[in-house]
């Protein structure tokens, strides 16, 4: 696998190595040693996967202190622009974001630290989303960020009168709020 760097330390995109031939391909989604070598120690406990028509958002999602949860997403079917926003208290890089198209033609992963809001948009017509966590959820300590946060200034990659957003997701504060 090949690790890129993003301008956030610590989110990380990944790179399977894919072996294809006339019958299809073939790539390893997950290996723990090497994820450990050259990412960091993780121990995942819990894999989602969601269903999404286009123009869907989801997030700015998080869960808060001892149930905060690294994410390691990626997409089976379709496109998703997926975003990283960093909510650490004290960092550098505090209210910063980076995102990355996930596809799956791409075969790309997006690994996302605790300590980090998480949320995509379905750039295709529909969107099979993957993801691993490295802890378990906790309904009481969810959290989330307004998704259209002008300080943020997110480009989602959809016209505004195409997003589609669940009743949750339209009622989140804004970041300076929390």
């Amino acid at each position: 696998m090949n690790v890129i760097e993003t301008a956030i330390p610590g989110v990380v995109i990944i790179e399977p190595r894919v072996f294809e031939d006339a019958r299809g391909y073939f790539f390893e989604s997950f290996n723990q040693r090497e994820f450990e070598e050259k990412v960091g120690p993780i121990c995942f406990v819990q894999d989602n996967e969601s269903k999404s028509s286009y123009g869907v958002v989801r997030g700015l999602h998080f869960q808060k202190g001892e149930h905060a949860q690294s994410k390691l997403v990626r997409v089976v079917k379709g496109a998703v622009l997926d975003v990283a926003v960093d909510i650490r208290k004290g960092s550098p890089t505090f209210g910063k974001w980076v995102s990355v198209e996930l596809t799956e033609d791409n075969h790309r992963q997006f690994f996302i630290p605790r300590g980090f809001a998480h949320g995509f948009s379905v750039l295709s017509e529909i969107a099979v989303f993957q993801y691993k966590c490295d802890n378990f959820y906790a309904p009481q300590s969810e959290g989330a960020i307004a998704w259209d946060d002008p300080d943020l200034n997110i480009d989602w990659r959809i016209p505004a009168d195409k997003i589609i957003l669940s009743a949750k997701d339209s009622k989140h504060p804004l970041l300076r709020e929390l």
